[in-house]
């Protein structure tokens, strides 16, 4: 009832190209799993004897994953929490703050989850791109085996032009990334409906019975296994964190009208090939194709593997500019590549991290069957975490009773816990990689958070109050100048010490004083009509609060503008934005630990101006430092 109230809400003209896009920017990462998921089952991590109940096993547990993780967890609970139309970790981390009791449920760990996810989701972005990309070049052992020496440098080169289109931005590139990903899975999809036709006996994998007796009979190889099993389901957090984009109708549309049919038609294609070609095991995907289409298909495995990669690391920019709306990581410069996508950014320090550290991950483990060791601990992470926060939103923000919420979160666990478990048995081959790109981020997120509530407090104990400041002026009035100073704040109470610097050296104030505090809302986007608020203080003294949405643009001018409404228009050419710069230096008396102190002051000096971030022009800006220890 809820899918087709969308799709007739949505319209069936506008819901057929948003599908194709949802193709495009949505499934690149699980669509492309294919590429190594059976093979990695049957592996050197898992040393799986390669026998007829063991493949329909593994089949088993590969369809009834996509069934439970993607399609009942992700499509049909997890896709029911959008934040005014958002999603991702971080949009179900505020959801569930702003609607839980924090007697039953702390903030503080609502947050730290919440920050961890996040953390985890940047570790998964550094192994995508590398494994999606080798695992298709690889397939020249198939097409070309004389070429086989360059598989490594090709793969690079592929990665390395990635990341250099990244700052002309995505829209012309995106509008191929659909069709080409429909051909995609076309493909996909008719490979192994090919190869079922001559062996449909590997259909009977269908039932979960498989599934139990594979467990049953194999014991601790079996659990071994999910965590290659885990390859197949990697991508679904995308479905969520991109719902934003697209809305829900599409996504669900595409991945149960074709996404999920091609993937089993190919995974059990892949199954029915083995079965009677054992010899196929090296690369199984590429040996469902015949000769002649060896190559087309490389060639078509290596766009679908580009466009994989390209999401995820779009998705890494969207959920920096989450984190860095929320506080949680420095400003960085965040460059717009679309005038009509607002989520199409670009972010260049971000950018070449990624570039590094993927091409570092390429050149250690040289393989994608190396880095499938890796893979899949960053995002049974992240998934768990999901459905702890998603349990929270049921019960608070849809009056889910226990009866229905406590089994559904007790399934839902149970999997992703199995998979994690799983997973942290390739902690000593390579998901050591993840786990520890997941801490780090954590704890540089950590660390910022809290040492800007340090900043802040410190900064509040040496103001002073805002109506007693007022009334000082009024009885001690200083020289007034013509012209409007706005001084930017995080506090509403206290003035500002840039105002007070300002004052004390210059001896003078403007005849029109604006106190200005701009405010990142738990919320993608704030409507017009809450975007400003205004006071009058007295003595020329005014009071504006501009909010903002942790997905929109803080531009604090062209927000100005709405002061017309409240008869103070605001010209630029006469006004003089008055900026407070702290340095951050080591306190005798520090509130941090002496090592996480070092990390904030690192940190503090690679944030961008405000100025910058605020998108003040730079000739209208005045900063006043001052020294804040920590």
């Amino acid at each position: 009832m809820e899918l087709s109230a969308e799709i007739g809400h949505g319209g069936g003209g506008r819901l057929a190209p948003m599908v194709l896009a949802a193709l495009g920017i949505v499934y690149g990462d699980i669509g492309t799993s294919p590429l190594y998921t059976l093979r990695e089952c049957f592996g050197r991590t898992v040393d799986l004897p390669l026998t007829e109940a063991n493949v329909l096993g593994i089949l088993s547990l590969i369809l009834w994953s996509l069934v439970l993780v993607v399609t009942v967890k992700y499509v049909i609970v997890i896709m029911r929490a959008d934040n005014r139309g958002e999603g991702g970790i971080l949009a179900l981390m505020t959801l569930a703050l702003r609607n839980a009791d924090p007697a039953h449920y702390p903030r503080a760990t609502l947050t730290v989850l919440g920050m961890f996810g996040a953390a985890l989701f940047f570790g998964d972005g550094l192994i995508t791109p590398a494994i999606s990309v080798l695992g298709a070049v690889e397939g020249l052992k198939v097409a070309a085996p004389s070429l086989s020496p360059w598989i490594l440098p090709l793969t690079l080169v592929i990665l390395l032009g990635l990341f250099l289109v990244q700052r002309g931005g995505t829209s012309r590139v995106g509008r191929l990334f659909g069709p080409v990903m429909a051909v995609w899975f076309l493909v996909l999809g008719g490979l192994g409906a090919a190869e079922l036709i001559r062996a449909p006996d590997v259909l009977r994998a269908a039932s979960p019975g498989w599934a139990a007796a594979f467990a049953l009979e194999n014991g601790w190889l079996a659990f071994v296994a999910l965590g290659s099993v885990v390859l197949a389901v990697t991508g679904a957090e995308a479905l969520y964190a991109d719902m934003g984009h697209l809305g829900r109708a599409p996504i669900r549309v595409a991945w149960l009208g074709l996404v999920l049919p091609a993937l089993l038609l190919n995974y059990f294609g892949q199954g029915a090939l083995l079965l009677h070609d054992p010899a196929a095991l090296e690369h199984p995907f590429f040996h469902l194709a015949p000769d002649w289409g060896a190559l087309p298909l490389l060639l078509l495995a290596a766009a679908a593997t580009v466009i994989a990669s390209q999401a995820v690391i779009s998705g890494a920019f969207s959920v920096a500019r989450q984190a860095i709306q929320l506080g949680l990581i420095p400003r960085m410069r965040v460059r717009h590549t679309s005038a009509e996508e607002i989520g199409q950014i670009y972010i260049p320090r971000l950018n070449w991290l990624l570039c590094v550290l993927v091409v570092t991950l390429v050149l250690g483990f040289g393989s994608s069957s190396s880095l499938a060791s890796a893979y899949g601990l960053a995002v049974t992470g992240e998934m768990t975490i999901a459905s702890v926060l998603g349990y929270v939103v049921a019960r608070t923000l849809w009056g889910w009773s226990r009866l229905w919420a406590v089994p559904a979160l007790l399934v839902f666990m149970a999997i992703d816990l199995s998979f994690f478990g799983a997973n942290l048995l390739k902690v000593a081959d390579g998901g050591w990689f993840p786990l520890l790109a997941g801490v780090t981020a954590f704890t540089l997120m950590a660390t910022w958070r809290r040492g800007r509530e340090i900043v802040f407090r410190r900064l509040a104990a040496q103001g002073m109050e805002v109506d007693l400041f007022v009334r000082r002026c009024q009885e001690k009035p200083p020289l007034r100048v013509p012209g409007t100073a706005i001084f930017l704040t995080g506090s509403t109470r206290l003035i500002p010490h840039a105002l007070l610097h300002n004052l004390k050296h210059n001896k003078v104030l403007h005849e029109r004083v604006i106190l200005l505090t701009v405010k990142s809302e738990e919320v993608p986007r704030v409507d017009e009509a809450r975007r400003i608020e205004f006071s009058e203080l007295g003595q020329g003294f005014h009071r504006v609060i501009l909010r903002f949405g942790f997905v929109e643009e803080p531009h604090v001018p062209q927000a100005l503008k709405l002061l017309a409404e409240h008869h103070l228009p605001i010209d630029l050419m006469s006004t003089s934005f008055f900026l407070g710069r702290e340095t951050i230096v080591p306190s005798t008396r520090p509130d941090l630990p002496h090592w996480q102190e070092r990390i904030f002051v690192a940190l503090s000096t690679t944030a961008i101006a405000a100025s910058d971030f605020f998108c003040i022009p730079a000739n209208r800006v005045v900063e006043l430092g001052t020294q804040i220890e920590v």
